[in-house]
């Protein structure tokens, strides 16, 4: 039985790795070894990247709102906890966007849980 030999799909597994690592520098673009050391290690930070990316928007959101409800003499806990007593359930993001874009409806809601809260 002849020996099997499978160079055209090792090629195309090398070439693959070798366009996805276009653009690096140096020999991180063109040698195998070091090319795929760097794709390795790109995945593991996007896939980071992905979850810090959820995290720093909430930390952003709470930030807008906190800024926004102290300028009506409340803090960002006492409002999110006047919020869930009032049954108004909006989530961080409506709510920082609101505070950027809308003040005006944004101090609406901030008079509503301070009317409730007393």
């Amino acid at each position: 039985m002849p020996r099997s030999k499978n160079s055209v799909a090792s090629r195309a597994r090398r070439k693959k790795v070798l366009k996805e690592a276009r653009g690096y520098w140096g020999a991180k673009s063109r040698l195998f070894r070091s090319a795929k050391e760097s794709i390795d290690q790109a995945g593991l930070y996007s896939y980071i990247g992905r979850r810090q990316k959820k995290r720093n928007f909430r930390r952003l959101w709470i930030l807008r709102i906190n800024a926004a409800v102290r300028q009506h003499g409340l803090s960002y806990g006492r409002f999110i906890n006047g919020l869930q007593k009032v049954n108004v359930q909006m989530n961080r993001k409506v709510l920082a966007d609101l505070a950027v874009n809308d003040p005006n409806s944004f101090k609406s809601l901030v008079d509503l849980v301070k009317s409730n809260s007393k």
